[in-house]
C-alpha cells in the first residue's frame, strides 16, 4: 500500500512510493454541458501557408458526405479562414447557456473568432495566454450538440495555442499538413515530435502543392521540387494520406465562399485512419 507523504521538505528518495507523487495533473477542460462530441481530430502544420485550413475543411466535407455529424473548431485565432471559405458571415448567436456555432451549406458546425468579431478583417491583437484561453472557451462555452467528428484547425507551429489545444481538448489524433520544399523534413519532425511529447497519435501526413497539371498536355509540373514525403513518412512510421495538387477550381471555390461544394478526392485515404 502506498504511503502518504506529509514531509514538506521531501526529496526523491524520501518520496519513493508516495501516492501523491503518482498523481498527474490533468489540464483537460470540461466540454459544454449541451455538447456531445465523440471524436476530436487536430490538423496541424509546422509552418504557415501550407493549406492546413484547406485540409481541415476537406476532411470535414468528406466525413459529412459519409453521413457523420461534423464540426470545425477554428483554433487559428490570429489567422482564421474557415468562415470565409464556407461563406459564413455575421455574428454567432449566444445566450446564457453558451454560444451556438454557425452551420455551413453542407451541415458542418463551425466556430471561429471571425464569427465573434465586428468585421471579418478586424485584427486580433492579443497576447499568447488570451489566445490560448479563447481556444479553450470554444470547447467549454460553445454548444456543439451532437457531433461525431470535431476537426480542430490549429495555428501553425508549436507555441501557446497548439499546446493549450493539445492539453485542453481530448484530441485522439492529428493530421500533419506539409508541402514539398527542402525544409519539410525538419518542419514535419517538429510537429511529429510535439505530438509524441503530448502522447497524441499522428494519423498521417497530407502533402499540399505537390504539383500542378498543365492545362494543355496534362503533365504534372513539380513547382516546389520533388516530393520527399514518402521517405519522411516511412522514417516516422506514419501513412501518407494524400498528395494534393494546386487546383485552381478548388482555390476559386475556397476564395468565393463555396468550400461546401468541394469533394477533395486526393485525401480519401484519410477515411481509413479516422477513429471509429
Amino acid at each position: 500500500m502506498a504511503k502518504e507523504c506529509n514531509n514538506t521538505s521531501c526529496d526523491k528518495a524520501s518520496c519513493e512510493g508516495c501516492s501523491s507523487s503518482k498523481k498527474q495533473q490533468s489540464f483537460q477542460a470540461e466540454m459544454n454541458a449541451q455538447s456531445n462530441v465523440k471524436h476530436v481530430i487536430g490538423v496541424v502544420s509546422g509552418k504557415g501557408g501550407v493549406g492546413k485550413s484547406f485540409v481541415t475543411g476537406s476532411l470535414a466535407n468528406m466525413m459529412a458526405a459519409q453521413g457523420y455529424k461534423v464540426g470545425i473548431l477554428d483554433a487559428d485565432i490570429t489567422g482564421p479562414s474557415i468562415p470565409k471559405m464556407y461563406g459564413l458571415k455575421g455574428a454567432a448567436m449566444a445566450n446564457d447557456e453558451g454560444i451556438y456555432p454557425m452551420i455551413t451549406k453542407n451541415g458542418i458546425k463551425v466556430m471561429s473568432i471571425n464569427l465573434l468579431l465586428p468585421t471579418e478583417d478586424t485584427p486580433v491583437i492579443w497576447r499568447g495566454p488570451v489566445l490560448a484561453n479563447m481556444v479553450k472557451q470554444f470547447w467549454t462555452d460553445v454548444i456543439w450538440g451532437d457531433v461525431d467528428y470535431l476537426f480542430v484547425d490549429m495555428p501553425p507551429g508549436t507555441g501557446d495555442v497548439p499546446l493549450t489545444a493539445f492539453q485542453s481538448l481530448p484530441i485522439e489524433g492529428i493530421v500533419i499538413v506539409t508541402s514539398p520544399q527542402d525544409l519539410v523534413k525538419m518542419i514535419v519532425k517538429k510537429a511529429f515530435n510535439m505530438a509524441e511529447m503530448m502522447k497524441i497519435p499522428v494519423l498521417g501526413i497530407v502533402e499540399n502543392y505537390s504539383y500542378v497539371k498543365c492545362p494543355d498536355c496534362g503533365k504534372e509540373i513539380k513547382v516546389f521540387g520533388e516530393s520527399h514525403i514518402d521517405e519522411i513518412a516511412a522514417e516516422l512510421k506514419v501513412p501518407v494520406l494524400g498528395k494534393m495538387p494546386i487546383d485552381m477550381d478548388y482555390a476559386t471555390k475556397a476564395d468565393g465562399g463555396f468550400f461546401a461544394a468541394i469533394d477533395n478526392q486526393y485525401i480519401t485515404d484519410a477515411l481509413a485512419v479516422m477513429p471509429k
